[in-house]
C-alpha cells in the first residue's frame, strides 16, 4: 500500500496545483467568450412584472430587463412570470388554456415578490407580448427565462445566449470543487443565482427546506465563492445575482464577485451605482 503512495500522492498534488493555477488563468485553455453586451443594471421582471409601462425601467439607467415567459393557447409568447395568473389577476386560469384576447387584466396593487410588504402599481395592466418588448426597446438586451420544458417556446428563443439552467448549475458546483472546472469547455453565457442573504428576509420562500437557516448558510457558504466567479468572468461569463432591493444587498452582491446585480426597483441600483461610481 506503500508503494501505491508513492505514485498517488504526487498525482494529485501535481492535480491540485495544476487545477489551481488554471483556475486564476484560463485563457491557457479556453478563449474567452465575446459578448455583444455587458451588463451592471438588470431590471427583475422588466421593473414592474414585465409590462411595457414596467419595462419603461430602460429610461432609468437599467442595461438588460428581465423577463419571463410563456405560450397562450394560440401561440403568442406573452411576457408573465406565473403560468397561472391568479396571484397577477385574482382568476385562477392558465396563459396556456387562453387565447391572447383572453387574457385577464393585472391586479391594480400587486405585491413585489422579492420585497415582502411592498406593492407595485400603474397604468398598464395588460400582459405584454415579447415582440412588443422587443419592438419597444429594439437596442435593449433583454434576458428571458422560460418558465416550462415548452419544446416551442424553447424553439422560438433557440438563437440566443443562454445561462445555466439549475441542473447545470449544480454540475458547475461539482466541477468546481473537484477541480475539474478549468479542464471543461462551457457553453453557457451566464449565469444567474439567488444572492442567498435575501432568503427569508426580503424573499420569503414557499419551500420549507429553505426556512431552515442552517441550509441557507450552507447554501452561502457552498455557492458565494469569487474564486468560481472570477474564473467566470475571466471565461467571458457574466455572473448576475439577484433579487437585490437594498443597498446592503446590492454590495454584497458585488463583494462577492457579480459583475451584475438584478432588481426590482431600478432607480434604486441607478443611484447606489451612481453614488460609488463616484467614489472610485
Amino acid at each position: 500500500m506503500a508503494s501505491y503512495l508513492y505514485f498517488i500522492l504526487p498525482a494529485l498534488g501535481g492535480y491540485t496545483l495544476t487545477s489551481l493555477y488554471l483556475l486564476k488563468n484560463p485563457q491557457i485553455l479556453h478563449k474567452k467568450k465575446r459578448a455583444a453586451f455587458h451588463c451592471t443594471h438588470i431590471s427583475h421582471r422588466g421593473g414592474k412584472e414585465g409590462t411595457v409601462e414596467g419595462c419603461s425601467s430602460y429610461l432609468q439607467g437599467t442595461g438588460m430587463l428581465e423577463l419571463d415567459c410563456h405560450l397562450t393557447l394560440d401561440g403568442h409568447v406573452v411576457v408573465s412570470h406565473d403560468e397561472n395568473l391568479l396571484r397577477q389577476t385574482g382568476h385562477d386560469v392558465t396563459i396556456s388554456s387562453l387565447n391572447l384576447e383572453e387574457l385577464p387584466l393585472y391586479k391594480d396593487r400587486l405585491e413585489v415578490t422579492f420585497n415582502a410588504g411592498r406593492y407595485s402599481t400603474g397604468t398598464d395592466r395588460k400582459f405584454t407580448l415579447l415582440e412588443d418588448v422587443f419592438r419597444k426597446f429594439p437596442k435593449m438586451p433583454v434576458n428571458i427565462e422560460i418558465k416550462e420544458d415548452n419544446g416551442l417556446l424553447m424553439e422560438k428563443n433557440s438563437t440566443m445566449p443562454y445561462s445555466f439552467s439549475m441542473r447545470r448549475g449544480l454540475q458547475l458546483l461539482l466541477l468546481y470543487y473537484s477541480g475539474l472546472l478549468p479542464f471543461v469547455p462551457l457553453g453557457e453565457s451566464f449565469l444567474q443565482f439567488y444572492l442567498p442573504r435575501i432568503i427569508n428576509r426580503t424573499y420569503i420562500p414557499e419551500e420549507r427546506l429553505l426556512k431552515n437557516r442552517m441550509v441557507i448558510y450552507l447554501i452561502e457558504k457552498l455557492t458565494m465563492r469569487k474564486s468560481l466567479f472570477k474564473h467566470l468572468a475571466n471565461r467571458g461569463i457574466q455572473v448576475h445575482l439577484f433579487v437585490c432591493n437594498e443597498d446592503p444587498d446590492i454590495e454584497a452582491a458585488f463583494e462577492a464577485g457579480a459583475t451584475g446585480v438584478m432588481t426590482d426597483y431600478p432607480t434604486l441600483l441607478t443611484d447606489y451605482l451612481h453614488r460609488h461610481r463616484s467614489q472610485d
